[in-house]
């Protein structure tokens, strides 16, 4: 009895030894897997990153038929370019193992809102390109990755640092990470999700996309997004320069304040001020001096085809020396549709807060035979 009194301590001993010899094996095992599998990210390693973040899992909504191009490689190079890890502890229980690890990876939700925006705009751009076009194509899964490629090499992002749980299987007594959705959004900075929030552009910030991205279009694309092809576009070479020299009122003085967003459910609206030209000063000034000119014998002599080209070089010579604007409140409405937050009655409200009472022609209206 004594002598096993004596040897049960020593036996413990021995048994706590083999128990903490085989736990710092199997961690050091474990910690061995993650620093492989982690540097191959860190070293941009593609073929890595496509093993827990794959093409399609950033934007399962995009039109997936199209081929990728070399460019979409480089995005998961410039994401990862600053990655960086460190493990901070690992817990294993035979056959599973969890690591906790503080991930250092590139702003995702700056990315995000960036992504979003662009998105939004290059939306907007495509509408205004053609009016006959109202078929609503989804962008290909190329598009998507371009645009990203975009930001990453014309923008700079900081970094952020966010712990994470690695967990791990042991097959054949061999340790594996677990790929999880879970995981794969940690890797990415949680650019996964960011993405898919139909938050991440608020009301404010999304009409001020809307808002930025007209006061920057040409004729043309004006014409086509505002559906205002009476007055900004016409084969008459008079009309047409009254259609640019609006337009050119619009990169002149067109700007805007948002004051306050009200936000119900999935509708918002949003006090808006804008500052735009004065087409009440323009018009007013117009008919001041049609008047005069309707009234002299010389309208008389002209005949009506030319008294109507007269009032055309009036109202051009209107609007080209127009230094007038007009402030005014204007309220904009938005919906959010689950992806995103959208402008409602987009034409209406914007043609009738940008060009006034010059969103029709007041030329036709016009009686040039009232001296008749």
């Amino acid at each position: 009895m004594k002598i096993v009194k004596c040897l049960l301590p020593f036996l413990l001993v021995i048994l706590a030894a083999w128990f903490i010899g085989c736990s710092h094996s199997d961690k050091a095992e474990v910690k061995e897997v993650i620093t492989k599998e982690l540097d191959l990210l860190k070293n941009l390693d593609s073929d890595t990153t496509q093993k827990y973040v794959s093409y399609q899992e950033l934007f399962p909504d995009a039109d997936q038929s199209s081929e990728l191009s070399d460019e979409v490689n480089e995005v998961f190079s410039l994401f990862f370019q600053n990655f960086d890890y460190k493990i901070l502890d690992i817990d294993v229980d035979k056959e599973t193992a969890a690591a906790a690890v503080r991930l250092c990876t590139l702003d995702a939700s700056a990315l995000a809102r960036d992504f979003s925006a662009a998105c939004l705009k290059n939306e907007i751009l495509k509408a205004a390109a053609d009016s006959e076009n109202t078929k609503d194509t989804t962008p290909s899964l190329q598009e998507r990755y371009l645009s990203l490629n975009h930001l990453l090499k014309t923008k700079e992002y900081d970094t952020t640092e966010d712990n994470c749980t690695i967990t791990l299987s042991q097959k054949d007594d061999v340790w594996e990470i677990n790929r999880t959705y879970s995981l794969e959004n940690d890797l990415v900075g949680g650019l996964i999700s960011y993405l898919s929030d139909p938050d991440i552009l608020s009301p404010e910030d999304t009409l001020e996309v809307y808002l930025e991205t007209l006061k920057k279009m040409d004729l043309k694309e004006m014409s086509n997004y505002l559906g205002l092809e009476s007055i900004l576009t016409d084969e008459d070479p008079a009309k047409k320069a009254i259609a640019e020299a609006l337009v050119e009122q619009v990169h002149q003085n067109f700007n805007y304040e948002i004051l306050e967003s009200t936000i119900n459910g999935y509708r918002a609206s949003i006090e808006t001020k804008i500052t735009t030209f004065d087409s009440d000063a323009i018009l007013d000034e117009f008919q001041a001096e049609l008047d005069t000119y309707l009234a002299s014998p010389e309208a008389v002599i002209d005949g009506e085809e030319t008294r109507y080209q007269k009032s055309l070089e009036l109202l051009l010579a209107n609007i080209e020396g127009n230094e007038k604007t007009t402030v005014a409140s204007t309220e904009f409405h938005l919906i959010n549709d689950g992806i995103s937050w959208k402008l409602q009655d987009t034409s209406q409200e914007l043609g009738n807060a940008i060009l006034g009472t010059l969103s029709t022609t007041p030329v036709e209206e016009t009686d040039t035979e009232s001296t008749e």
